[in-house]
């Protein structure tokens, strides 16, 4: 055992963060914000006001997760989160092609909130009606930026992070709040109002219908809380703060969005339609209408805070996943990848991958007809995706009555969390993977599944290259200089 010391003292990141820091980091990953903005128009376009009942489904099905993934961090507080967890319940092989998957969705989904960003900073600029390439520009200036924050080292990233979140909350609350007060024109039966839904024609609920395409938009608010555990080896007492920082993450953020949503819906006109570009950016226009136009430019500051912030929880989460699979032999140029910086001990080889790799996908987005609507479309997909590897492993496990839990546990309602989780999984990846012709591009409607079989084909010959060599020597030694310090640490007594 003493000779996987070594590995373990050349793989070590300092733990610079607390359980505040990780809390910060889960909860700006996918910002009240970018939760918000990101999907109110397209599901009040979808299924009325009455969307916001998705609300209360999204959540419960993803605490179920989140309660999934805090104990497995509490067992194994490990660099690379899902990737690690599904390595270990199910094997290497298994545990790669999570990660491969949670790789694209985290760089992809960086790419796109970096995209969501420039356009804010473009208004904010005065540069209204900006064109593809100019939006593109400034997506690199934010990606070049982002990336110098991240690689000056965790005490700035933490301070951007905190920033962030006072300025979110008391955005979102604070503007909430006032528009129920002074602004508020409906009462509570809109909420069951289905609006000028998009297709009714096989049934409000059904699976081709508005409330389930609502509920695939909402699936986006409620990810990101298990980034937390993507920095799991950066965070001090990671078993006790990580499965809190999780939970507080996801529902503080259902909190936010949840009241955001309604005091944005209570405050909507009945001349909503009439409202300039409403059909566009509903939130921007009834904001305006409510509070005039000087809220503009304080607005689309607020907005750009919120897409900065998840970017820079994106490309941290993405270079850390890289990182772990690197240390592990698991990637291509693995030598290369998994060097830290001598002075930060940073991952300076897998953020920088991640800027080049964000930079192909904008000159793409520029290029490619479609190509930026098929990955916003498929980012979601691709959560759940990489969500469903260790759910349906720690299901298998737990079954099978080989779990051992850690210190956080739910005891005897473990089985049925596992279980209900792993439902509710599936049901959302189908419902958010059907094809459904809205875009009048089979590309665009089968975007999802086109995705993931695109990376599958890419991962099997990647992974062919890369099985002989994979070695988990240096997390199993990470593992046990943790579970030795556990040993000796008071803090351990929460395991009783």
């Amino acid at each position: 055992m003493t000779t996987r010391a070594p590995a373990a003292k050349g793989h070590t990141l300092r733990r610079e963060f607390s359980f505040g820091a990780a809390f910060a980091f889960a909860f700006a990953f996918i910002s009240p914000i970018v939760a918000l903005y990101g999907i109110f128009g397209l599901a009040i376009m979808a299924a009325g006001p009455s969307f916001w009942w998705g609300f209360l489904i999204v959540f419960a099905g993803q605490l179920l997760v989140a309660l999934v993934f805090a104990m497995l961090v509490s067992r194994w507080p490990l660099e690379g989160s899902i990737y690690q967890w599904a390595n270990r319940l199910l094997g290497s092989g298994y545990g790669w092609f999570a990660g491969w998957f949670y790789i694209w969705t985290l760089t992809i989904a960086m790419a796109t909130v970096a995209l969501g960003a420039a356009g804010f900073i473009a208004n904010i600029i005065g540069l209204h009606d900006a064109s593809g390439t100019v939006v593109a520009g400034i997506a690199f200036i934010v990606l070049i930026l982002g990336t110098l924050v991240n690689l000056a080292g965790r005490g700035v990233l933490k301070v951007f992070m905190m920033a962030s979140i006072v300025a979110e909350v008391v955005g979102s609350i604070g503007l909430g709040t006032w528009l129920l007060i002074a602004h508020r024109e409906q009462d509570l039966s809109i909420l069951f109002d289905g609006g000028a839904s998009i297709d009714a024609s096989e049934g409000f609920f059904s699976l081709g219908g508005p409330f389930l395409l609502a509920v695939v938009f909402i699936g986006f608010s409620f990810v990101g809380f298990e980034s937390a555990g993507s920095i799991a080896e950066e965070v001090h007492e990671p078993r006790r703060a990580l499965p809190k920082a999780m939970l507080f993450s996801i529902c503080f953020i259902a909190l936010v969005v949840m009241f955001s949503s309604l005091a944005i819906i209570l405050a909507t006109p009945e001349n909503a339609a009439d409202l300039p570009d409403y059909d566009v950016d509903p939130v921007y226009a009834v904001l305006t209408a409510q509070l005039g136009s000087a809220i503009a430019i304080p607005l689309q500051v607020l907005f750009a805070i919120g897409f900065i912030a998840s970017f820079l929880a994106l490309q941290t989460s993405a270079s850390r996943l890289i990182w772990a699979k690197a240390r592990d032999g698991a990637l291509p140029f693995s030598a290369q990848l998994s060097r830290l910086s001598a002075k930060q001990r940073q991952p300076v080889g897998p953020l920088l991958v991640t800027a080049a790799i964000g930079t192909a996908l904008f000159l793409l987005s520029n290029v490619a007809e479609n190509l930026y609507l098929m990955m916003v479309n498929f980012t979601s997909g691709g959560f759940y995706l990489s969500f469903l590897f260790p759910v349906a492993a720690f299901a298998v496990t737990v079954l099978r009555r080989r779990w051992q839990p850690g210190p956080f546990s739910l005891r005897g309602w473990t089985a049925p969390v596992a279980v209900i989780a792993l439902v509710w999984v599936v049901a959302e990846l189908i419902n958010i993977a059907w094809p459904r012709p809205l875009n009048g591009n089979a590309w665009l409607d089968w975007s999802v599944i086109i995705g993931a079989v695109a990376l599958a084909v890419a991962g099997a010959a990647v992974y062919a290259r890369v099985r002989h060599r994979i070695d988990n020597v240096a997390t199993a030694a990470i593992m046990q200089h943790l579970d030795e310090a556990d040993a000796t640490s008071t803090d351990h007594v929460e395991a009783r």
